[in-house]
């Protein structure tokens, strides 16, 4: 069977557990991207399947409904939050406010277009001011200083592609993963403007990355503890969580993961303050999402 670039498949020798999009084809090679899933793999031909239509409409609606339950429970605690802080700007509902919030602003770094997109849709529906950049993987330890000195952010999500090749070396061997060794920098790089863990947020890694290195380089938050695969739209629960907390609360490594898709598994951090602060009075006719 032929092979070309957009087909989706799965591969043989991995039980066809992850769908992958071709990027490219040549001799007798594919070049892939996970579907869902932050992964760059290649395959043989011959270890590839195609994708039948309603096996993949099933995938779809699998994936759809897991991503659809995380969002319902971080409704949930988002609903939570929302009371308690309602509750305190109001002095326990004892008289009456009009008050006003200054959320966070995040930049989101991303080395796939798709997957970036995705993240901006979410952000939106969840109510959070987001820039969002597309850098091949490579580029971004030297652009992320620029973007910074430019953008302000009170988050930083550092992501895209990664994996853990065992022909390369072993797991504690930076050296062999595609990409870690681009996110660690970047990390420094944007570590060495602010380096206050609970002023400047930052989330880093894609799936299979090298854990230890992202978090000794300066991350709160990263991928991945054990190396497995984690979902595209991961990181923006982390950062939403954090966002909308007050910044005299502590977030707990399990509160910031427990809404992921994929949890202490592919995710793993240190404790951090929120960033949500509040203020009095809200003015109508000031619009007080343009203050820095």
């Amino acid at each position: 069977m032929s092979f070309t670039k957009g087909d989706l498949v799965t591969r043989y020798s991995y039980n066809h557990d992850v769908l992958f999009r071709i990027s490219s084809v040549k001799d007798e090679y594919a070049d892939l991207v996970g579907e869902d899933i932050r992964l760059k793999a290649d395959a043989p031909i011959s270890d590839l399947r195609l994708v039948q239509e309603r096996e993949l409409q099933k995938r779809r609606q699998k994936g759809k409904e897991k991503e659809e339950f995380s969002y319902r429970l971080f409704r949930q605690d988002y609903q939570l939050m929302k009371e308690k802080r309602n509750y305190q700007a109001t002095d326990g509902f004892t008289y009456e406010a009009s008050f006003f919030q200054l959320p966070a602003k995040v930049l989101h770094v991303d080395g796939d277009q798709t997957y970036l997109k995705k993240c901006i849709e979410l952000y939106n529906r969840i109510g959070l001011q987001v820039h969002g950049v597309h850098l091949h993987e490579r580029e971004m330890p030297v652009q992320i200083v620029e973007l910074v000195t430019k953008i302000h952010p009170d988050i930083i999500v550092i992501t895209g592609h990664d994996s853990f090749s065992k022909n390369k070396g072993p797991k504690h061997d930076i050296r062999a993963y595609r990409n870690s060794k681009y996110f660690v920098e970047t990390v420094r790089e944007a570590r060495k403007m602010n380096p206050n863990l609970d002023q400047l947020i930052i989330f880093a890694g894609a799936c299979q990355s090298h854990f230890e290195s992202l978090i000794r380089a300066g991350a709160n938050f990263a991928s991945s503890p054990l190396r497995v695969n984690i979902h595209a739209l991961d990181p923006v629960y982390i950062v939403a969580k954090i966002a909308f907390t007050p910044f005299m609360e502590k977030v707990s490594v399990w509160d910031a993961i427990r809404n992921t898709l994929t949890g202490n598994k592919g995710m793993g951090g240190v404790d951090t303050k929120g960033l949500l602060r509040t203020g009095l009075p809200y003015i109508e006719e000031q619009d007080l999402s343009s203050l820095p």
